[in-house]
């Protein structure tokens, strides 16, 4: 148990099965400092691809034992986090050294600005990094307990349990595939990327005009 690495989607599943799978989503989804470093999307395909038999091998993981611990953890990961959020999350961001970590916060709160409460928490759920620290971010800001409730379960359930039946679908229709763990997981993280480039290329173009405004002003 010692030698299991928390943030190696590969020794979770190896070590504790789909309980790894409920403690690391409980983590990410709401956890903040700790689950900002934590493997989402990257622990819940290889977790359905597992739970498919390949080459006439059984499978490693119980589909529906996957199915309900993602769901578990997801949902019951997120709530923690608002408690959080609601308790103390705006002094635990400012105490935090992490750039990475407030940034994302400050996306959490754009994105609860410009979308909504609903709607940003379903979309939040689909982007890394961010649902990490948008569910204590909603809790600070004064979201309403039953409207949260409602929509991060929502986003939890369509989030974990897609992942996780896109991995099954793949693993039951490609033989051996679980011997190709590592490339999928390297794909998924370069999908689950996607999210953010659109703001990452609105935050250079951003930087281009301040700089050639103080260009000109000059």
């Amino acid at each position: 148990m010692a030698a299991v690495n928390p943030m190696d989607s590969a020794s979770v599943l190896a070590a504790f099965g789909a309980l790894g799978v409920l403690a690391v989503i409980f983590a990410e989804s709401g956890l903040l400092v700790v689950g900002f470093f934590l493997p989402g999307d990257t622990l819940l395909f290889p977790a359905g691809v597992l739970c498919a038999g390949s080459a006439g091998q059984p499978p490693r993981l119980a589909l529906w034992q996957v199915l309900v611990c993602a769901a578990v953890g997801a949902v019951a990961g997120a709530q923690a986090g608002y408690l959080i959020g609601r308790h103390g999350g705006r002094a635990l961001l400012a105490r935090s050294s992490g750039g990475r970590l407030k940034a994302a916060a400050a996306r959490a709160e754009r994105l609860l600005a410009r979308y909504g409460h609903g709607k940003a928490l379903v979309i939040g759920r689909f982007v890394p990094l961010l649902r990490s620290v948008l569910h204590p971010v909603a809790g600070a800001l004064g979201v309403p307990a039953g409207t949260f409730t409602l929509w991060q379960t929502v986003g939890g359930l369509l989030w974990s349990q897609t992942l996780v039946l896109a991995g099954y679908t793949l693993g039951a229709s490609v033989p051996r595939i679980d011997d190709y763990l590592l490339p999928l997981v390297a794909l998924v993280v370069v999908v689950s990327l996607l999210p953010l480039l659109p703001e990452a290329l609105r935050a250079r173009r951003a930087r281009r005009a301040r700089r050639a405004r103080r260009d000109s002003a000059r």
